[in-house]
């Protein structure tokens, strides 16, 4: 009897439900795991509700976002380094919030590929979940896309969109607020965090290194565990500070470094003044910059440099914000201040 005759299943066109449905199985005690008042992250439905009442909230805004991971992502496919790839997704998302005053709510995400490994997508969606908890916001749901000739074997990526809440007297930045002379305070970064890799990629490249060789810029990791350390996230330890009415600014600095992330979070007429010697160059970006002879405004439109984020505020508030940053983990510090543009 012919194929024809037989008659095609959707296995036979390279989509296997069982897997789709074994994925869902192994990933409900993640969401579960991540919880909060307003959500109970339940899996399998055709939406997830929100209770913004039960989150604390009376007057709210909600803000969304929606974010990638980018060629990262090749780094993790080449090296088999699955589990920290979703911490890179929801900090991407959830850092542009926090950008906004926002607190995040809920994340779902989206993930797609050609031929679903399911070992493999579920130690994509733990580091989801981790970042999730790390961020205070309920995984409620996602999609997993298993499209046989839209990737190649063993290729995949990711999508993640997440939503949060600020009461309607909060929202950042605050422009009118803001004045020359504002102190602005960063957050160091963990590395790259998920920008530039594109550049990355051609700069190992031209290195020749393996990406299992000994980083030259820390010796003790791998050079591919070194590049993948993932995104910080700085929700738990800014957002009281936001809520304290102390940052008048807020900028995630992602694509475009310090050059074109801040003036997203300043008032016309105003530009921000960095103190380049401020704080030491980490040596990943030291060694990203010599290996590929990059010049200092690329590296710095490029990269974070060693800041993850900046925030806006008055000379009389900075001594408590650097105090109460510095308690909670951060290393954070003065690196520049406002001025008439």
């Amino acid at each position: 009897m012919s194929e024809r005759q037989i008659g095609l299943t959707y296995a036979q066109a390279g989509v296997d439900i069982d897997a789709g449905n074994a994925l869902i199985e192994k990933i409900k005690p993640l969401a579960k795991s991540t919880r909060r008042p307003g959500a109970d992250a339940a899996l399998g439905g055709f939406g997830a509700l929100f209770d913004l009442r039960a989150a604390g909230y009376t007057d709210p805004l909600l803000v969304s976002t929606t974010d990638g991971v980018g060629t990262k992502l090749k780094v993790a496919i080449e090296t088999n380094l699955h589990d920290t790839v979703g911490i890179d997704l929801v900090a991407m998302c959830v850092n542009d919030l926090l950008a906004q005053g926002a607190e995040p709510l809920l994340f779902l995400d989206y993930f797609a590929t050609g031929k679903l490994n399911v070992d493999e997508a579920a130690r994509v969606v733990a580091g989801i979940a981790e970042g999730c908890r790390r961020a205070g916001c309920a995984l409620v749901g996602g999609e997993t896309a298993e499209m046989p000739g839209m990737y190649r074997d063993g290729d995949y990526d990711l999508a993640g969109f997440s939503v949060g809440a600020v009461e309607r007297g909060a929202v950042l930045p605050r422009l009118d607020d803001q004045a020359p002379g504002d102190v602005i305070i960063g957050l160091g970064s963990s590395g790259p965090h998920s920008n530039g890799y594109s550049l990355v990629r051609r700069v190992v490249e031209r290195s020749g290194l393996d990406w299992t060789a000994p980083a030259p810029f820390a010796p003790d990791t791998s050079l591919a565990e070194a590049l993948m350390a993932p995104t910080r996230i700085y929700i738990k330890s800014v957002l009281p500070q936001i809520k304290a009415g102390r940052i008048k600014g807020c900028a995630h600095i992602t694509g475009g470094g310090l050059i074109e992330n801040p003036p997203r979070a300043l008032a016309e007429g105003l530009e921000a003044r960095f103190d380049w010697s401020a704080w030491p160059l980490p040596p990943v970006f030291a060694w990203l910059q010599a290996e590929g002879g990059i010049s200092d405004h690329e590296l710095r439109r490029t990269f974070n440099c060693g800041i993850g984020l900046i925030l806006i505020v008055s000379p009389d508030q900075a001594p408590t914000v650097l105090t109460e940053l510095l308690s909670s983990g951060e290393d954070a510090f003065v690196c520049g201040q406002l001025v008439p543009a």
